[in-house]
């Protein structure tokens, strides 16, 4: 063999070393172990998690972009309304098929002064998360902690205000809500418990809280909300606001004793929604002629000539 070939030779030996240790350097971690590649058309995939789902919140679908949400209050209105993710996470399996789901808390602010904490689910099923119904806690509390109980119950322990303070005043009541999630509805059922102060009929007031409405009876016929928790009712300063199952209601009221009335003129924000219960539930509050108390925490308007009443929780 010539020199010249045997230069060749060698030239191209060395040439594939370097080559191949290059090859070696690229294609591992830092670790010196294999990086695997994907094979070519195939893309990695992301499992969403709780801050980038869907909940229902008052009827409407909320979609979570990194924990936050925003969309008009009515079509071309400047008003946003904001829904935020909170936090005071638990995980546990709520709805018993042995895998974990998570439970937290959300706000949103309505473009008004409120700002409503609600309770959601995000079950972790076969085919991926998915978000639940929201469930109401109330308006400008203080959320403390969240707990996971028995049987799936999930506590949240907050502070609130005392009956008759105002909204201004800082919570410093602690109170806690337990509920339970339906899987089949994907919507929390109060676990009722015996709240101090509360119970005692005597030392409620209309402005403590935020109502939930869960029934009426007019005429003997029942009357449910097919959504459950979107229609709320709050009271402050002769005026009250409810939320309903497509807009915003507001106006004003009148109580002496236990008399109540609601102002014929009542506002609302102007969003259509097919098969609402908006106009049903307004008709309901203008028929109101008293209100009382229960031991169970309840508010109870009365309609004139004792024809029927809504019960509020």
């Amino acid at each position: 063999m010539s020199s010249g070939t045997t230069l060749r030779s060698k030239t191209a030996a060395s040439l594939l070393v370097a080559a191949s240790a290059a090859c070696l350097a690229s294609c591992s971690d830092r670790t010196g172990e294999p990086v695997s590649t994907p094979p070519a058309g195939s893309a990695a995939t992301t499992r969403p998690d709780h801050v980038n789902i869907e909940y229902t919140i008052g009827g409407q679908t909320v979609r979570l972009v990194d924990g936050r949400a925003e969309t008009p209050a009515a079509p071309g209105s400047a008003v946003s309304i904001v829904t935020r993710y909170f936090g005071n996470e638990v995980r546990g399996d709520l709805n018993a098929d042995g895998r974990d789901d998570v439970a937290l808390l959300l706000t949103q602010e309505p473009g008004g002064s409120g700002t409503f904490f609600y309770l959601v689910a995000a079950l972790d099923l076969p085919n991926g998360l998915v978000g639940s119904q929201a469930a109401l806690i109330g308006d400008r509390i203080s959320p403390q902690t969240t707990e996971l109980r028995p049987n799936g119950i999930v506590a949240v322990n907050y502070a609130d205000r005392a009956p008759g303070e105002s909204f201004a005043a800082a919570p410093s009541v602690g109170k806690s809500l337990w509920l339970k999630l339906d899987p089949a509805t994907l919507q929390f059922g109060e676990v009722v418990q015996d709240f101090e102060g509360e119970a005692d009929p005597s030392s409620m007031t209309l402005d403590m809280k935020t109502w939930v409405w869960i029934r009426a009876v007019e005429a003997g016929n029942e009357v449910v909300p097919r959504q459950a928790d979107a229609f709320t009712l709050t009271f402050e300063g002769g005026m009250f606001a409810a939320t309903t199952d497509c807009n915003r209601v507001m106006g004003g009221y009148t109580a002496k004793g236990r008399e109540l009335t609601f102002a014929e003129a009542m506002a609302a924000t102007r969003m259509f929604c097919a098969d609402s219960q908006e106009a049903a539930f307004t008709a309901l509050l203008a028929r109101t002629a008293s209100y009382a108390f229960t031991s169970r925490g309840e508010l109870v308007l009365q309609f004139a000539d004792d024809t029927g009443s809504m019960t509020f929780r």
